[in-house]
């Protein structure tokens, strides 16, 4: 089962015909694709299932009809054990980029957390998911996978939004400040801080 989310809608790609009971369930078709994405958008349902009997065929289906961004990003802790948050289109976000042609994931991660956020010294710690979301760019939807790694740096300098980013604020937070930022943040962006 892959969770895409459409703003914080959920569309969920499964192979289990049991999971779509009494949920509003499409095809895995271009057209069908399309309106549940518009209908998600539009907030005229909450949720959506796409079926298809073969799990490992579901989602290389999927991106033949929605394009596909693979990007990679941080969830950057600090010597004092805050996350490197950044605020960009009035949303508390994560850094996170496009993956650029021969580059490996861990090594986007890193180049898009320090362009985006200034900060230098990245370690990665771990693998931590990959999350799914659909957004619309020149009018056509596509799906961005972003692959997040945990991240550690001793960085102590100046915290630089990347202004051509729409990047505004760039912050460490604490446990509360973290709790507070999610409320005004994505659904893909809160599952990394479940336990």
């Amino acid at each position: 089962m892959y969770k895409v989310f459409v703003n914080e809608s959920a569309l969920i790609l499964t192979n289990k015909l049991s999971e779509t009971d009494n949920s509003k369930y499409f095809l895995l078709n271009g057209k069908s694709i399309n309106a549940a994405i518009a209908a998600l958008a539009k907030n005229k349902i909450t949720e959506a299932y796409i079926y298809h009997p073969n799990h490992e065929e579901i989602l290389k289906k999927f991106t033949k009809k929605i394009p596909l961004v693979v990007a990679a990003g941080g969830v950057v802790t600090n010597k004092e054990g805050k996350v490197l948050f950044i605020y960009r289109n009035d949303k508390w976000d994560l850094p996170k980029g496009k993956v650029d042609k021969g580059e490996t994931l861990p090594d986007a991660a890193i180049r898009e957390v320090e362009e985006e956020t200034g900060v230098r010294g990245l370690k990665i710690e771990n693998f931590l998911r990959t999350t799914y979301h659909v957004f619309k760019r020149n009018g056509t939807y596509k799906l961005k996978e972003v692959h997040w790694y945990a991240m550690r740096t001793a960085y102590r300098g100046p915290l630089v939004g990347q202004a051509d980013e729409g990047i505004v604020k760039v912050k460490w937070k604490g446990p509360k400040k973290i709790k507070k930022a999610l409320q005004n943040s994505y659904t893909n962006i809160k599952i990394l801080f479940e336990d």
